[in-house]
């Protein structure tokens, strides 16, 4: 543990003579102790990062069973191996608190928190400022706090930094020179296997110079590319356009696999492909039932509510937010039209919902269109709702009356699938087997070209593809 004197929420009775340099050599050989607030897709892989380089790690998280499951290794993170994450906990090189009373034990603190919006769109930083209070009660020389998680300009310095230098004056203690605060954005795209938290290029943003310079070393310890920006604010913006570069493209593709649907005649999905062809100046995105994860359907709100403090409204951005929220509305229109052409009420008919993971071969369930295309099948009278996802065991929707329901999950089988009405491809895992459902629903609704590869008439007649011609 650090050898700095506790503070215990009181003023420190000594302070280093150079924080900076005793910080620095602590990262360098490794006698840094790492600490990792929030445990989730984002936190965990950080903290097994950290603790696999040899740094003493400690996570915290207010949910008592996520840390008794680390703390008897267990891993709940489908990106993780087992294996590696038991082994690091049984070398006392990783472990998990539910609070902070060992805050001041921590050399460098990332907060990995969420980021919600309210009801009304706006950025909800109570998480954020809940974390950052609890380590302002026992802030001491020679740490370095790194906000990770997805934000709007000015959240580092405009959130965090105040709440750091109220406990800091009580302890005479300096930003920059006694302790460090920099924004590093986090880079999770769960399920990818190419690109992990090891190797994908990290950007950090200090409040001063010397923070940036700390902050950097510390990421570099597990990253070997790094990108230095001049501030925090740069770095919260070019997280916001990573996140709304990709909304943006994304609603393009959705609105005219709409007019394509409209048009008739033309897959949408095949002029993509054909303009992926062009070498340059073109990068495909392809249409879906609506954006899912926890950056992409919120970056945009965040961006705008920021924007109207200056007077300045994100149309294009606020559009395209606007046309991928509409998506699941469009795929239950299509549910339904689907039902209406066979022999039973909307009351009595039964839909299946293949993935409720907001994309394939994941089991993150957070803001996945399927909540929101189960939602308003019910609202338009669909009664018997059911899904399969082999990597969702459980699942619930909240509906508008704030009931929250647990909707079924059954077995992909011919059997099952001949006893609903439609089957709706929402996430295309690979392995959903597509000519089972092709051979077997009476109706199926393709959002993700999932069934691509069915070429017999009478089974592709029974197929409704999303942007499909």
């Amino acid at each position: 543990m650090s050898d700095y004197p506790s503070t215990n929420g009181t003023a420190a009775d000594v302070v280093p003579p150079d924080a900076v340099w005793q910080l620095r050599e602590r990262i360098r050989t490794k006698q840094a102790v790492i600490g990792v607030v929030g445990l989730g897709y984002v936190g965990l892989p950080l903290a097994v990062e950290y603790a696999g380089k040899g740094f003493e790690t400690v996570g915290i998280d207010l949910d008592a069973d996520r840390v008794d499951r680390l703390n008897d290794g267990s891993n709940y993170i489908e990106d993780l191996e087992d294996d590696t994450v038991r082994s690091l906990v049984e070398e006392d090189l990783l472990s998990a608190d539910d609070g902070f009373h060992r805050a001041d034990d921590l050399d460098v603190i990332f907060v990995c928190v969420p980021t919600p919006v309210t009801d009304n769109n706006e950025p909800d930083t109570s998480y954020i400022e809940s974390a950052t209070e609890a380590i302002a009660e026992r802030l001491r020389p020679g740490q370095l706090v790194v906000l990770k998680s997805t934000t709007y300009p000015d959240t580092t310095e405009g959130v965090v930094q105040p709440i750091l230098e109220s406990a800091a004056e009580e302890r005479d203690l300096t930003l920059g020179e006694d302790y460090f605060l920099a924004f590093s954005p986090e880079r999770i795209d769960p399920g990818n296997q190419e690109y992990t938290t090891a190797n994908t290029p990290v950007v950090v943003g200090g409040v001063t110079e010397t923070c940036s310079t700390i902050a950097t070393e510390a990421v570099e310890q597990i990253v070997a590319d790094v990108h230095t920006v001049a501030s925090p604010k740069v770095a919260e913006m070019e997280k916001l356009l990573e996140n709304i570069f990709r909304s943006v493209n994304i609603a393009l593709v959705n609105e005219l696999a709409r007019l394509c649907d409209r048009m008739g005649g033309i897959s949408m999905w095949e002029v993509v492909q054909a303009a992926a062809t062009k070498p340059f100046g073109f990068m495909p995105f392809y249409p879906g039932p609506g954006l899912g994860g926890h950056c992409i359907p919120i970056d945009p709100h965040y961006l705008s509510w920021i924007a109207r403090k200056y007077d300045f409204e994100t149309s294009f951005i606020t559009l395209s937010a606007r046309i991928n929220e509409d998506m699941p509305f469009y795929v239950a229109e299509s549910v339904v039209e689907a039902i209406a052409r066979q022999p039973v009420r909307m009351s009595d008919a039964d839909v299946l919902i293949l993935g409720v993971a907001f994309k394939r071969n994941v089991d993150d369930t957070r803001h996945s269109p399927a909540e929101t295309v189960i939602r308003q099948l019910r609202d338009k009278g669909v009664k018997n709702i059911r899904y399969h996802d082999p990597h969702v065991d459980d699942y619930q929707v909240r509906y508008k009356s704030g009931e929250t329901a647990d909707i079924p999950s059954v077995e992909l089988t011919p059997e099952t699938l001949e006893e609903h009405e439609v089957a709706v491809i929402i996430t295309d895992h690979d392995d959903l087997d597509g000519e089972m459902i092709a051979e077997h629903a009476p109706a199926i609704v393709d959002t993700r070209n999932a069934l691509e590869g069915i070429t017999d008439d009478a089974r592709r007649e029974k197929i409704t593809l999303l942007g499909g011609g």
